[in-house]
């Protein structure tokens, strides 16, 4: 079995429940929308990248690092996992971070700080110099450093993904549902590399479809993972064209700007079930899922899995436009 191959740290509670969003179905018939919660993963408020960092913690215990060093934007989610991971097994966390330090601690920069990480800005440098000054910094020290990239999306990082798609092969058995097409906010590539790989190893009939939250084209990255996870397991599963559909189209203004479309379908999702969305990643990929089905997109009775891939505490850095209420 792949899984016994590779070293892997416990940082997660799954597998995470699979719900149908029935006051969202009432709205928009035609379809069914299902929403896969990895905001409970249970890792310092949840999300995508514990899966991930399961393996890649897992191969830098195997070479006796207790160091970590990652980068992201200032309210990284990533760096924020990366942080609860190092607590949680007694590593040292450096996280580089793009810009200067808030006047505010807000969102997951306050969560950094509290799981006791050290945070380096970047002061408008190049993001992977500073990286590779920390990295040479700590080796001097004679510390074993595990330098995780953005997002946490390498090969091995992607098995997290991988083994959430047999996690969802075994949740659609107990439904009685085969899901039509699976979506997931497009950040790294990793978590889309992770669930086609697995849509071809577990027999899903999903069509996997990624939203993105920035301009970059995640087709070639998402490529170059799917043949990484092949040589790492060293099975090749051809891929057929059309199981991967990706859109740039809910981008809106730019990466982590917030638009009018993405804030209504943040609170939509909130007042219909309860549910919050971050609006930088997950928000706008929910918005793009609720136009799409409203355009016709998706095909009548198309059953639709939404992989929630946290990102919550992002909400609490984009207080002054989420809280705002409009006039009774």
């Amino acid at each position: 079995m792949w899984k016994d191959k590779f070293p892997r740290v416990n940082l997660t509670a799954i597998p995470t429940p699979i719900e149908k969003m029935e006051r969202l179905n009432q709205d928009l018939k035609g379809v069914e929308l299902y929403i896969k919660r990895d905001d409970l993963t249970g890792l310092a408020f949840g999300g995508n990248k514990a899966r991930k960092l399961e393996y890649l913690f897992g191969e830098g215990q195997k070479k006796g690092c207790r160091t970590v060093v990652t980068q992201g934007g200032a309210q990284s989610n990533h760096a924020r996992m990366t942080a609860a991971a190092a607590a949680k097994l007694g590593w040292e966390a450096v996280l580089v971070l793009a810009g200067s330090s808030p006047h505010e601690e807000q969102g997951n920069v306050l969560l950094d700080g509290l799981l006791g990480a050290r945070i380096v800005w970047t002061e408008g440098e190049k993001r992977s110099d500073v990286v590779e000054r920390e990295v040479e910094k700590l080796a001097k020290a004679d510390k074993k450093v595990l330098n995780i990239p953005t997002g946490g999306s390498t090969p091995l990082g992607s098995l997290g993904y991988l083994k959430a798609a047999e996690e969802i092969a075994q949740q659609e058995k107990e439904l009685g549902v085969k899901f039509d097409y699976i979506v997931a906010p497009a950040g790294s590539g990793g978590t889309h590399a992770g669930l086609l790989f697995g849509k071809y190893m577990y027999n899903l009939q999903a069509k996997i479809m990624g939203i993105a939250a920035d301009d970059q084209d995640f087709g070639p990255v998402i490529g170059d993972l799917f043949n990484g996870v092949s040589e790492l397991l060293g099975v090749n599963y051809p891929r057929e064209e059309g199981d991967l559909i990706l859109t740039r189209d809910y981008v809106g203004p730019g990466y982590g700007q917030l638009d009018e479309t993405t804030l209504q379908a943040v609170k939509y999702l909130a007042l219909r079930e309860g549910i919050i969305v971050g609006p930088v990643y997950t928000g706008k990929a929910l918005a793009g899922v609720l136009d799409l089905t409203l355009q016709g997109f998706f095909p009548e009775n198309s059953k639709i899995l939404f992989v929630h891939t946290g990102g919550n505490p992002e909400v609490f850095a984009y207080s002054d436009q989420v809280g705002r209420r409009e006039n009774a």
